[in-house]
């Protein structure tokens, strides 16, 4: 597993028991990365993506809300929820491929949420690649 891929992971998973704790984030933060056998690289990406996610919540919560036709953000999975917050953080704020984005996004669903999730992750995603992303 690269780098990035594993602090996409650990910042879903700090985002997902910051926000189910209802705990402050930087305590969460500093809990469970500093209990991780990453290396630094990898604690500085994940420290970067949560920390963006974070401070750009609203805003991310409001593409989710946009593209999630007929679904309340507060009634989602909380790992859905926060892999679309991550997923939609890189897409506006970063550089990183589109493609990559999707696929890993996807492949973390698979694996740390419920069976219906890649799917339903991946058209919120698509519909919004379609509007937001691709020219016409």
């Amino acid at each position: 597993m690269g780098k990035r891929n594993t602090s996409r992971k650990l910042a879903m998973q700090v985002l997902f028991q910051t926000e189910f704790q209802n705990s402050p984030a930087l305590d969460t933060i500093n809990h469970y990365l500093n209990r991780q056998s990453q290396f630094d690289e990898t604690k500085t990406w994940t420290l970067s993506l949560i920390e963006g996610v974070l401070e750009h919540k609203t805003s991310l919560d409001e593409l989710i809300k946009k593209y999630a036709v007929d679904w309340e953000i507060n009634r989602m999975n909380g790992v859905d929820r926060n892999l679309l917050r991550l997923a939609f953080y890189e897409m506006k704020y970063l550089n990183t491929p589109i493609a990559v984005i999707l696929n890993e996004v996807i492949e973390l669903a698979k694996k740390y949420s419920t069976d219906d999730s890649p799917k339903f992750i991946n058209g919120i995603l698509g519909n919004f690649v379609k509007k937001e992303c691709l020219p016409e």
